[in-house]
This record gives C-alpha cells, structure tokens and sequence, in this order.
C-alpha cells in the first residue's frame, strides 16, 4: 500500500460500540475533516456526524458497487474520504470485500482502528475474559445463519476448548446456540448477555447455559447482542482467588527485582 496524500486515499474508521466518546481521536479527527463520510447506517451513533462538514452517505440501503462507485469518484476529485463502520473494523466490518475493489482501482486506503463492541461489553460488565488457571483463550466467534461457517468453526466444535467466548450477530437463535454450547460447557456455565453496549438504552442480563434462552426471551432481546459464555465470568460476580504472577510479591522481573 503506498503512501499518499489523503485527499488521494480512503480512510475505513472504527467508530466504536456507540458511544461518541468512544472513537480514537485520529478517527474523530479524519470525520472532522473529510469532505466524503459513508456510515454504516442506524448501527453508528449519528452524534459522531454532529456538526460535520462532509457530505455524508447511508450505506444501509446501498450495494457494494455503489459504495465503489462514491469511492472512486470522491477520490478522483482529491476528496479525502472516511468509511465510518462501527466497532472494530477487525470482527465482522465487511471492509475486505471493499478493500478489494479500492485495489482494482488502484486507489490507497488506510484502516483506523476502532474499540469493539466485544470489548465495551466486557467492560460494561466489569470482566476481564482472562483469569489466570481458567481461561487463557478468548475465541470470538458467531453461529451459522445466512453466512456459512466453516465446519470445524461451528459452535459445538468451538465449545469443547471452554475458553472464554463472544458471540457475535446470534442473539435471534439463541436456543441453537444454547444446544451447540451444551455439547462442550457444563449446563451451570455462566453467561452474560449485552445489548447495544455503551448506548443509552444498553441492557445487560445474565445466566446460565440452562437458562440463558428463556431469560434472553423475556428480555425481548432479538439483535444487536453479544452473548458472553465461560468460567471466567464469575470474576465479576464472586472472589475467584486467581490471581496473575505479575504482581505478586514473589515474582521477580526487569522493573521489580
């Protein structure tokens, strides 16, 4: 990838789970200064196009050709233009497919990355997904639906390792990803269950592999939901007593002798 002026590049921004505050501040200031934003639709927070002087596009309603199409000819007129998507660009952007058609047209990009929604609900629920003795293996993942899943990718393959798991765009088969769960976690495996992190109506609720379906049911969440399975979640419910060689007061290192 070479490196140009940015009036001759497009710019794939990360604009984190929801909250405004919480985009990197090389990415608020590419939207501040763009002369071309496409976001993607009602999944961005639209107080990050607040006051903006950019032409600004929904990609919602738009194809991969017509999204093509703004790019090449924003960039042939020297616009700098920003591509707004949310979270991460990392988990499930749909920015590769894009990628490869800046690349037939010869023209520079630059992805910024973004926090993920994975890591606003961990946040949100006080959890760090990593707990020394339980789980060292954090596997972010989703459940078959309309996009296939490799074969040994799928849930009931994944759940024999009993890592840490996020569960990305399943929430709506949460009974089929409750079955295939089953098949490698014990039934009183905790799960948390985060909708819309870091929004103002954001809601967290919290099970086990027994009742997580029925429980999420009732919560009336069907989309926009990460599903949190594992061990380590007790840390943020109850004193686990593991604790990480870094800081005890036997372990030596270069910067504690």
């Amino acid at each position: 990838m070479t490196k140009t002026n940015k009036e001759n590049k497009v710019y794939f921004v990360g604009a984190g789970p929801g909250d405004p505050e919480l985009i990197t501040i090389k990415g608020k200031k590419l939207i501040d200064n763009a002369d071309v934003v496409i976001y993607a639709g009602s999944l961005v927070n639209p107080a990050l196009l607040d006051g903006i002087k950019a032409e600004i596009y929904d990609s919602s309603g738009m194809t991969l050709d017509e999204i093509t199409d703004v790019f090449n000819i924003s960039v042939k007129k020297g616009q700098s233009v920003v591509r707004l998507h949310t979270g991460d660009t990392s988990f499930y952007s749909a920015i590769s497919e894009q990628i490869e058609k800046l690349r037939e047209l010869n023209i520079s990009y630059e992805v910024i990355p973004g926090v993920s929604s994975a890591m606003a609900g961990a946040a949100l629920l006080g959890q760090e997904l990593t707990i020394p003795e339980i789980s060292q293996t954090v596997i972010f993942t989703r459940i078959e639906g309309k996009t296939p899943v490799p074969e040994t990718e799928k849930l009931s393959e994944l759940a024999k390792h009993k890592t840490s798991m996020v569960i990305f765009l399943s929430v709506g088969m949460i009974e089929k990803v409750r079955d295939e769960l089953l098949q490698g976690y014990p039934e009183n495996t905790p799960v948390a269950v985060v909708e819309k992190a870091t929004w103002p109506d954001e809601k967290v609720i919290r099970g086990t592999l027994s009742n997580i379906a029925e429980i999420v049911k009732e919560a009336g969440i069907k989309k926009t939901a990460l599903i949190y399975v594992g061990e380590a979640l007790r840390a943020s419910e109850e004193r686990l007593g593991k604790e990480s060689k870094l800081y005890h007061k036997d372990f030596k290192h270069g910067y504690r002798k």
